[in-house]
């Protein structure tokens, strides 16, 4: 960069140089006392000439070492504003028997038992002061089935500046996937979530699988497919965006990764489902993780899992996406049963699948050294194995869970390696009838203000999971008339797993839901589902709280 001297002082030196009668002396003329003022008045400018351009030749110096100009200078990130969006929950539709496949992988299904059920349970929580986002239940397409609230309004009677009230959708039968939806309100993403729960008492599907509506993402970790003889495990992708989906998916087995032909540019259109059969692209795999990734609209992704042992139920299942590869992996509501049963069924031919496990996954090209700690109500509980084991890169490695007593516990995972993590929860102790099973995925860390649906029937329990120190958990029933009902805590130790059981009513109306909120030290929450006088089960993690209005970093240049 160059700066030159101000013009009015440069017109001025070149003016007395001018006015010197320099020509003169050149041509040898004799200087005259007139000539010699005008010489020194010439010197004088040219001086101030020289000042000038030493004080110019100082500013180029200084300009070397000054901050560049804005116009070549990178410009610190700032954080920009990014609206708050919409809620968006897609729930799976109905478990379905599997009949045939096209092309290995395409499914075939015949209809349900005739005792098959699917029902969505969901509630979404008011601005403070009462005021409802609009919300509702629709196919995947956008058709609308049902309105939960038309949105808007002003703050209700008799409702202060904080107190919230809730909009319920209790136990709405569905045929197909749908999309529980509500609006952002006041800048702020709203707080909702909804539940879908199958049962059947007949057929090959009996059992209970149960899926938390899920946010679609562009990328999903899936934990705890099989497809040996007797398993079937049918990858379901749905778009409820009306962008088309293009997905790949990468499969681990306990061998390590499986190139698939056919795992590759999966298109999913939008507002449509699009079933897989993992056994056409891995099949005879005892343990299976599936990375689900998608370029173009995000996609919900689960996986349906059923069990047929011969000619007994073996159980049924949502195996849902869990927590991203992370040194850390959490499960809690692992509900293990009791140690010598479980030995005595797995025993039985067939049946080494019908016990508690964990399955690890390793995405990186280093073996993982995880150490398991499971924490029951008492504390934490030894593994008969010792609870340290390595977990082979880009593989799938299994590691029982039996040999503790019977309880429900929080399952903790570390390592110094990146890894993903679920585990197996099994129902039944007879080889002779029908088992259940559920794979709870690894959860993330509660905060404040949870939104937690809960199906109607059955045995309901909620499970806190704290690992170190204390945690506080203040957990408000949701009920059908939409009221929040006043607040409970507990108070929970580290190293330790608190349950407790969901009533069916309060004050006359039934419990539909709750809200969760913890302090302290990292606390982690699940909702077990059971019904007495039968072996169902379902796990189900804490979907993560609502956020509001998010700054990312904008920078610019060109």
């Amino acid at each position: 960069m160059h700066n030159d001297a101000p013009p009015a002082e440069v017109a001025a030196a070149d003016t007395s140089v001018a006015d010197a009668p320099v020509a003169d002396d050149a041509v040898g003329q004799p200087r005259t006392p007139a000539r010699r003022t005008l010489s020194r008045e010439a010197l004088a400018g040219l001086a101030s000439a020289l000042l000038i351009v030493a004080a110019a030749g100082g500013i180029v110096a200084a300009g070397s070492i000054a901050p560049e100009p804005a116009g070549s200078r990178s410009i610190p990130a700032s954080l920009a504003t990014v609206p708050a969006g919409a809620s968006l929950g897609v729930c799976p539709g109905p478990a379905r028997l599997l009949e045939g496949t096209e092309a290995g992988t395409d499914p075939q299904f015949s209809p349900e038992s005739a005792t098959a059920n699917s029902a969505v349970t969901g509630a979404v929580l008011s601005a403070p002061g009462g005021v409802m986002p609009g919300s509702r239940l629709s196919a995947l397409d956008g058709t609308a089935a049902v309105e939960i609230a038309k949105g808007g309004g002003q703050p209700g009677e008799g409702t202060g500046p904080q107190d919230l009230v809730a909009g319920v959708l209790a136990g709405r039968k569905v045929e197909s996937p749908t999309v529980l939806g509500a609006d952002a309100l006041e800048g702020m993403k709203p707080s909702a979530a909804g539940v879908q729960k199958f049962t059947a008492t007949d057929g090959d599907l009996q059992g209970s699988a149960a899926a938390n509506c899920q946010a679609p993402a562009n990328d999903h970790w899936l934990g705890g497919a099989s497809t040996t003889v007797g398993r079937t495990s049918v990858l379901v992708l749905s778009n409820a965006s009306s962008t088309p989906a293009t997905v790949s998916l990468e499969l681990f087995g306990g061998q390590g990764q499986i190139q698939a032909p056919g795992s590759r540019g999966l298109l999913v259109a939008p507002g449509t489902t699009r079933s897989i059969v993992l056994a056409g692209l891995a099949p005879g795999e005892e343990q299976l993780t599936v990375h689900v990734r998608s370029a173009g609209g995000p996609v919900a992704a689960a996986i349906q899992q059923s069990v047929l042992r011969g000619l007994t139920p073996g159980g049924v299942d949502f195996i849902a996406p869990g927590a991203a590869p992370a040194a850390r992996q959490v499960m809690t509501g692992v509900d293990i049963q009791d140690a010598a049963g479980i030995a005595a069924v797995t025993g039985a031919g067939g049946f080494d699948d019908a016990g508690p496990t964990l399955s690890l996954t390793v995405p990186g090209s280093a073996d993982a050294v995880v150490e398991v700690k499971l924490f029951g109500r008492d504390g934490q509980k030894a593994l008969p194995g010792g609870g340290v084991v390595t977990a082979k890169a880009g593989a799938v490695t299994e590691v029982s869970l039996a040999g503790v007593p019977a309880g429900h516990y929080t399952v903790s995972t570390s390592s110094d390696v990146s890894f993903v993590a679920a585990a197996r929860v099994t129902r039944g102790l007879s080889s002779d009838k029908a088992l259940d099973v559920a794979w709870a995925a690894s959860g993330v860390r509660l905060g404040s203000q949870h939104v937690v649906p809960v199906p109607q029937g059955g045995d309901r329990t909620l499970v806190f999971g704290v690992l170190e120190n204390r945690a506080t958990i203040s957990y408000a029933a949701i009920t059908a008339d939409g009221k929040i009902r006043a607040a409970a805590t507990a108070d929970v130790a580290g190293g330790t797993t608190t349950s407790i059981k969901v009533p069916e009513k309060v004050e006359e109306s039934d419990v539909v839901g709750y809200v969760v909120s913890a302090s302290g030290d990292a606390a982690y929450g699940a909702l077990l589902l059971q019904q007495e006088g039968r072996e169902d089960v379902s796990t189900l993690a804490f979907m993560p709280a609502a956020t509001g209005q998010e700054k990312v970093p904008v920078i610019l240049g060109y």
